[in-house]
């Protein structure tokens, strides 16, 4: 399976940047499908903050939450199987747990048509956002 092991959150000043990593590893992955960045804070829905997808062999499209346009960038590490999401001009409103999601299919076999899905999520990392 496709273990996630996130990093890079904490406490930052208003108009700060982090950067969060998230790192895939124990699996041979084959494609991955989905890299989203997902947030979620007391009192508020699960946010889904950022995502590229697989639309082809090797084409990728990439969207934003309209509440971090412009000052979050996602982006991969593909040969080290990293998922980065750059945040700056952080505000209060950030403060949130992140969680990372992968999706994709994996080797199950040395035959290249051993295959199966993968589903996996992180156990999040904390950013809050304080004066």
């Amino acid at each position: 399976q496709v273990q996630l092991v996130e990093s890079g959150g904490g406490l930052v000043q208003p108009g700060g940047s982090l950067q969060l990593s998230c790192a895939a590893s124990g699996s041979d992955i084959r494609t991955v499908n989905f890299m989203e960045w997902y947030r979620q804070a007391p009192g508020k829905e699960r946010e889904l903050v950022a995502r590229i997808k697989r639309v082809g062999r090797s084409d990728y499209e990439t969207t934003y939450a309209d509440s971090v346009k412009g000052r979050f960038t996602i982006s991969r590490d593909s040969a080290k199987n990293i998922l980065y999401l750059q945040m700056s001009n952080l505000n209060l409103d950030d403060s949130a747990q992140y969680v990372c999601h992968l999706a994709g299919t994996e080797s199950s076999g040395s035959d290249s048509y051993s295959w199966q899905s993968f589903d996996s999520w992180g156990q999040g990392t904390q950013v809050d956002v304080s004066s």
